[in-house]
């Protein structure tokens, strides 16, 4: 009778350790990963400054990265007695815009996630407000920016109010339609178990329709960002929008660049946290 040989301590067979020749791949993937983008932008500076260089358009129009990174600094700083743009530095420009956004936004964002939510699981309220979420979504900010105004005034509410209205519509429509698209079966299991409505859409429903929820969340950011500046056209300053605007008045166009691209960088900013919170909430995505 023939028995199966034990190993002993000693006699285990070694797991095999990554070889340098394995960790290549990773490390190359890691430096085309930075080495793209940067890439990307310093080719974009070249092609910038060789068209401020050819004298095809005027300085005032295409100003040269130069000009602009001295506009970035002016407006940064306190020079000849003057601080930053209209007594405001560039960071207290971006932070009272952010600060707008995050209200207004926010404030979209809840009401688009309560009402996707109710959309999704009771069908006559999706009947009864989905028309009118396609057309408030179809709308641009500045068709209806005039009218808060005249409602509102022309101090912070109708700031807010613009981006809220911005924000909701893709919220709204990505909440409802991941909540309709949940399998039949998780419902029916769940109810089967004895779980009551409010227990369903907390354990079921809401689980799975986060993924697209999130993703309506970063498109309801990324839309409430290009809203700012038409937020901010009227008494927007103190606000980076507000600065841009204010500054295309002038035809001061370093300064118009220094705001957008200001704008740009935090947006990239923030949509990178939003992505890193979505891979922490669902670290599942992408994964079935």
């Amino acid at each position: 009778m023939s028995t199966t040989p034990r190993l002993s301590p000693a006699e285990t067979i070694p797991v095999p350790e990554k070889t340098p020749a394995s960790r290549r791949p990773r490390v190359a993937a890691r430096v085309r990963h930075v080495a793209l983008p940067l890439g990307s932008l310093l080719l974009f500076l070249a092609l910038w400054q060789l068209l401020a260089a050819s004298g095809t358009w005027s300085r005032t129009l295409v100003p040269s990265p130069s000009a602009v990174w001295d506009a970035f600094i002016d407006v940064s700083t306190t020079h000849d007695g003057t601080r930053g743009y209209n007594g405001t530095t560039l960071v207290e420009h971006l932070g009272i815009s952010l600060r707008r956004i995050l209200i207004g936004a926010g404030i979209g964002i809840a009401a688009g996630v309560v009402l996707g939510l109710l959309m999704g699981t009771v069908g006559w309220l999706r009947s009864l407000f989905e028309p009118w979420i396609t057309f408030l979504r179809t709308l641009p900010p500045l068709a209806y920016f005039s009218l808060l105004i005249i409602w509102l005034g022309i101090n912070e509410e109708p700031k807010i109010t613009l981006l809220a209205v911005a924000a909701f519509p893709p919220v709204a429509v990505s909440t409802t339609t991941a909540v309709a698209a949940v399998p039949k079966s998780l419902i029916e299991a769940a109810r089967a178990l004895g779980a009551s409505r409010w227990d369903v859409v907390r354990d079921v429903v809401a689980p799975s329709a986060l993924p697209e929820t999130l993703t309506g969340v970063r498109l309801a950011v990324g839309v409430a960002y290009s809203s700012l500046v038409a937020a901010e056209l009227v008494n927007g300053l103190p606000g980076i929008g507000g600065m841009v605007k204010d500054a295309a008045n002038y035809n001061n166009t370093p300064v118009v660049l220094v705001g957008i691209i200001a704008i740009g960088v935090s947006g990239l900013i923030i949509d990178g946290l939003l992505l890193r919170l979505e891979r922490v909430a669902v670290p599942w995505r992408g994964r079935a």
